[in-house]
């Protein structure tokens, strides 16, 4: 059980995180010409490099600190949680400067012609990075740094679960599901898991 609620509680961050993300859309677009395995092996490949590499800072973090830093190290995790969630609710034209560079970026990098697991990759990698889903993964490093691969295995799961979703049935999603609403559930997640901890602590 012990390994299995750090896999658990990374998947269900991620999985919703991903939902309508910019890197979700952008491997949405690379299946009408590309096999989904090979985006998909792709999407796992780029998790592993960019959640991989937040997790394992995170638990370095952990490794150094005493008793008394261990608790307030907790409470930055949640923290982060609750305003990764409460930040998601401000309208997008007030977000859309701070990543209109990654966006570009990435747009370029998709239209280049290479290997489809190496362009999604590194769309993975670029799109990840700085990212809410690469703050939770960070955070949760600090959280549980003995359970690195329960983590990392969590991560890279939700977001293939995720992607796999959008590729299999993105239509259906794009038909029934309101992105407003994805955003809001995704930023409901974040603060449920938030304050569960702050509760955790008393």
């Amino acid at each position: 059980m012990e390994l299995i609620y750090p896999f658990l509680i990374t998947f269900i961050l991620v999985f919703f995180s991903e939902l309508g993300d910019k890197t979700q859309l952008l491997v949405l677009s690379f299946s009408s010409k590309n096999k989904a395995k090979n985006i998909l092996l792709g999407v796992a490949i780029g998790t592993f490099l960019s959640h991989g590499f937040a997790i394992l800072f995170g638990s370095r973090v952990a490794y150094f600190s005493s008793q008394s830093f261990q608790y307030y190290l907790k409470i930055f995790t949640y923290t982060s949680f609750l305003l990764i969630g409460l930040i998601g609710f401000i309208p997008k034209s007030k977000q859309e400067n701070t990543s209109s560079k990654k966006s570009n970026i990435l747009q370029k990098l998709s239209k280049l012609k290479m290997n489809c697991i190496l362009m999604v990759t590194l769309c993975i990698l670029i799109g990840e990075l700085g990212d809410k889903t690469f703050l939770a993964s960070l955070s949760l490093g600090c959280q549980y740094p003995d359970y690195k691969i329960s983590l990392i295995l969590g991560s890279i799961f939700g977001m293939v679960a995720c992607n796999c979703i959008a590729i299999f049935c993105g239509k259906l999603i794009g038909n029934h599901l309101k992105q407003e609403w994805i955003e809001t559930l995704s930023n409901i997640t974040f603060i449920i898991f938030g304050v569960l901890g702050f509760i955790s602590l008393f």
